[in-house]
């Protein structure tokens, strides 16, 4: 009976050595990475994505080990596992069924990690969604808005989407600078203020090639797009480094834009409705 007892004190010693060792080397795992990742990106400007999924999978895979090997020192415990893998096979089946969904979040993880349709800090719009990708799970991705929230989306969703990526490949952007003047309004001049104001914004950067320049092409052209129903619509081409330059660059250009027109007497029209009141009408009409 005492020999009995004793062993059981040594295994749930061992078991709780055991966990606590996992826990200490899962955290130790996760601030080793967190450095790991945060040099990476400050120091070396490097994609931080992929460390940040392996951060994950290995901590995952070290609690798993750990609480494995937890489980086969209690002998009770041990016995439990072995009945549970005797019907392995029936659990398999269930458990298949049950977590399709998360096996495909998992595998769609594995594909936008090898793949990298985005990566962490970039901008990306999906459908009617603007933000930036905080972090990449093995069940989801997560998404900083423009307000500062955080939106949560399975990673077999994501995958599926059609995505704008402002940061695959190349990061300049090409911004339209859009706006309408009266048809009784110089145009000429219209697209004179328009360009001047590009070329003078700070954020504009002239990406021309040595050969496009030699082909004479205009820096920041401003051409009529179409004539619409009561505005003639002008366009300018403005290049920036990135989608942050380009927000405020947009911004500051309608603005300054708007101010210029209205010192010059350039229109920029609205549209104009005409009320007819029925009742005035009938009185007109008994007046009579």
């Amino acid at each position: 009976m005492k020999e009995t007892l004793i062993n059981n004190i040594e295994s749930i010693s061992s078991f709780g050595a055991i966990i606590l060792v996992t826990i200490i080397i899962a955290l130790i795992t996760n601030k080793f990475f967190k450095r790991l990742i945060a040099k990476s990106t400050e120091e070396l400007q490097n994609d931080p994505t992929n460390y940040v999924f392996l951060r994950r999978v290995i901590i995952s895979l070290i609690y798993i080990i750990g609480f494995s090997i937890a489980i086969y020192i209690m002998p009770s415990l041990r016995a439990l596992a072995k009945s549970l893998l005797a019907g392995a096979g029936i659990l398999a089946v269930a458990v298949g069924f049950a977590s399709q969904h998360a096996l495909s979040n998992i595998i769609s993880g594995v594909f936008i990690i090898i793949f990298k349709p985005f990566r962490i800090n970039d901008r990306i719009r999906l459908r009617e969604l603007n933000g930036v990708i905080e972090d990449v799970t093995l069940r989801h991705t997560v998404i900083r808005d423009f307000e500062n929230r955080r939106i949560i989306i399975p990673n077999s969703l994501i995958s599926g989407e059609i995505i704008t990526n402002s940061n695959f490949g190349e990061d300049s952007i090409c911004k339209f600078i859009e706006i309408g003047i009266g048809y009784s309004s110089d145009i000429t001049r219209a697209k004179e203020i328009v360009r001047e104001e590009i070329l003078n914004h700070p954020l504009h950067v002239d990406l021309r090639t040595e050969k496009q320049i030699q082909d004479g092409e205009i820096l920041a052209p401003v051409r009529v797009m179409r004539l619409a129903e009561s505005a003639v619509i002008l366009r300018g081409w403005a290049w920036t480094r990135g989608a942050k330059d380009a927000f405020e660059l947009e911004c500051d250009l309608l603005e300054s834009i708007k101010s210029r027109f209205d010192k010059e007497d350039i229109e920029i029209p609205f549209p104009h409705r005409t009320l007819i009141h029925k009742n005035l009408l009938s009185e007109q009409d008994d007046n009579e």
